[in-house]
C-alpha cells in the first residue's frame, strides 16, 4: 500500500526533516509540503493525501484549529514540541501524536499505524477481524473474536469484551457501529444492543443471558432472531 501525504509546520528545519524521512519510506509519497496552516488550507484540497504530519503551535491558525477542517478521511499525525497538547491532538482524532525532535522510529511507528487504519478501512467487511475506535482520547484496535455484546447509549456505545471487567467507551452511534461490523458475525436485535452471533449460550424467555446482562429482543428484529436460530438447528 503507497500512502499519499502532505507536511504543515512552520519551522524550516522540521519540514526539512520530516521530508527526508518520507522520502526515504517506500511506501510514503509526498504531495505537498507548507509552511503555514493557510498556504495549506489553499492547496491542500487539490492536493488530496492520506496523511498529514501536522505542526500544532503555528501563527494564524494553528494545527488544531485547522485539523477541524481538513477531510474526516484524512489521518491526522500530530508534530509538536509541547507535551500537553497530546490530549488536545486525540480530541480532533489524530491517529498519533509524534514529539519533537522526531526520530525516524518514531515517525515509522506512527506511520506504520496509518498504513494499518488504511488496509482495515480497505478490507471487505466481511474479511475485516479487528477494528479502530476511539476512546478516551486515543485509537484503539479491537480484535473482534473478543467482542460480546455492544450497547449504545445516545452518542456512545461501549463494547463489552470476553474476559475484561469493563466495556470500552466510545463516542460514535450505533449505526456507525453496525456499519464497520461484519452482518456475517454481528446481529442488531435491539434498537440499543449488536451481539456476536458465535458467542450466544443462553437464550431465556425471549432475552439473550450474557453473564448478569439480559439483552432483549426489539419488536421489529424478533423475526430475523428467530430466522437465525432455526438456520442453527
Amino acid at each position: 500500500m503507497k500512502l499519499k501525504c502532505a507536511i504543515v509546520d512552520d519551522e524550516p528545519l522540521a519540514l526539512g526533516l520530516l521530508e527526508s524521512y518520507v522520502k526515504k519510506t517506500p511506501f510514503l509519497e509526498l504531495t505537498g509540503k507548507y509552511s503555514s496552516a493557510v498556504l495549506a488550507m489553499k492547496e491542500l484540497p487539490e492536493q488530496q493525501a492520506d496523511i498529514i504530519f501536522l505542526d500544532i503551535q503555528m501563527p494564524e491558525l494553528n494545527g488544531l484549529e485547522f485539523s477541524k477542517m481538513i477531510d474526516p478521511r484524512t489521518r491526522i499525525i500530530f508534530t509538536t514540541a509541547f507535551e500537553q497538547y497530546a490530549l488536545d491532538g486525540y480530541k480532533v482524532n489524530a491517529l498519533d501524536y509524534l514529539l519533537k525532535p522526531i526520530s525516524y522510529s518514531d515517525f515509522i511507528n506512527a506511520v506504520n499505524k496509518a498504513v494499518r487504519w488504511f488496509e482495515l478501512l480497505n478490507q471487505p467487511r466481511e474479511e475485516v477481524t479487528s477494528i479502530f475506535v476511539k476512546s478516551e482520547y486515543k485509537l484503539v484496535q479491537i480484535e473482534l473474536e473478543h467482542i460480546l455484546y455492544i450497547e449504545g447509549l445516545k452518542d456512545y456505545v461501549k463494547i463489552y469484551e470476553e474476559g475484561e471487567p469493563k466495556p470500552i467507551v466510545s463516542l460514535m452511534s450505533m449505526k456507525a457501529m453496525e456499519e464497520l461490523l461484519p452482518p456475517s458475525r454481528f446481529m442488531r436485535v435491539h434498537r440499543s444492543y449488536i451481539v456476536q452471533k458465535s458467542k450466544i449460550r443462553v437464550i431465556d424467555r425471549g432475552r439473550i443471558i450474557f453473564g448478569k446482562t439480559r439483552i432483549p429482543i426489539g419488536e421489529s428484529y424478533k423475526a430475523a432472531f428467530q430466522q437465525f436460530l432455526d438456520s442453527r438447528s
